[in-house]
């Protein structure tokens, strides 16, 4: 079942405020599944204002809220709306019952202390006969060390006469001394957060999802690397070690590729 906006609210519905800010960052819905790892069918029904296929409104809140953070645009209001077109959040589950539970159950009952007593002598009987015969034997051979001799449990670790050097850990400075045999790129997003897709020469999917501000993604193949950029003036571009100078605008979608040459806009 599809539901649409109230004739009292002039609000755009929660389908068509995703569905408009998935088109403004230039994302398909099988990218939008593929990143968000929520189905086609789901994508494309919420798009239509049908939340029946989510399984429930626990689901459909979660779907809104993935959703709405890869398209660039405010989930917790999108979230509000549906509370709102839906009848809201479920109330709590009172207390009331709990505690009534609590005061009719059945007296605890009492402990055996005429067991535990009986249990108590038997342990003591048992630890005065193990006493008494362990002290009789004089002649274990465990309990003689021979004098001026001291044993030794430490097995002696072996000498090397050459330390062991620490295995680099890889940084993105790396970059800086790119190889030439390969194609190196790193995003930065320097300006804000942008959704971006990395494929290798092949095809295969390197990344697909969010860039927040301040972070960075560095990709390498032998021949090619495919990009697609959904904010593409929020990211800093550098390429076998050197940055693009290309000046993207704000909101401005770019699919690119680079190979092993100097930086070139595919």
């Amino acid at each position: 079942m599809s539901i649409g906006n109230s004739p009292e609210d002039d609000r755009p519905s929660i389908g068509r405020v995703l569905q408009q800010a998935r088109i403004a960052a230039g994302l398909t819905v099988e990218e939008i599944s593929s990143s968000t790892r929520v189905r086609i069918p789901i994508v494309h029904a919420i798009e239509e204002d049908d939340f029946s296929r989510c399984g429930g409104d626990v689901y459909a809140r979660g779907h809104i809220r993935t959703l709405a953070r890869a398209v660039g645009t405010d989930p917790e209001r999108l979230v509000s709306q549906y509370d709102a077109e839906h009848g809201g959040r479920p109330a709590p589950t009172p207390a009331a019952p709990l505690f009534e539970a609590e005061r009719i159950r059945s007296e605890p009952r009492r402990p055996n202390w005429t067991a535990a007593m009986v249990a108590a002598i038997v342990a003591v009987v048992g630890f005065v006969g193990f006493t008494f015969f362990k002290g009789g034997d004089d002649s274990s051979p465990t309990t003689q060390v021979a004098e001026g001799s001291t044993p030794n449990t430490k097995s002696p670790k072996p000498k090397t006469d050459k330390p062991v050097d620490p295995k680099p850990q890889p940084s993105d400075s790396a970059i800086a001394a790119a190889p030439r045999d390969k194609v190196t790129v790193k995003l930065s997003a320097s300006q804000g957060k942008s959704w971006i897709s990395a494929k290798d020469h092949n095809g295969r999917l390197l990344f697909d999802g969010l860039l927040l501000q301040g972070q960075s993604k560095t990709f390498q193949d032998q021949e090619r690397v495919d990009l697609v950029l959904g904010d593409a003036g929020s990211i800093e571009l550098f390429v076998n070690g050197k940055k693009v100078e290309d000046k993207f605008q704000p909101g401005q979608v770019e699919r690119l590729s680079y190979t092993k040459g100097d930086p070139a806009v595919g």
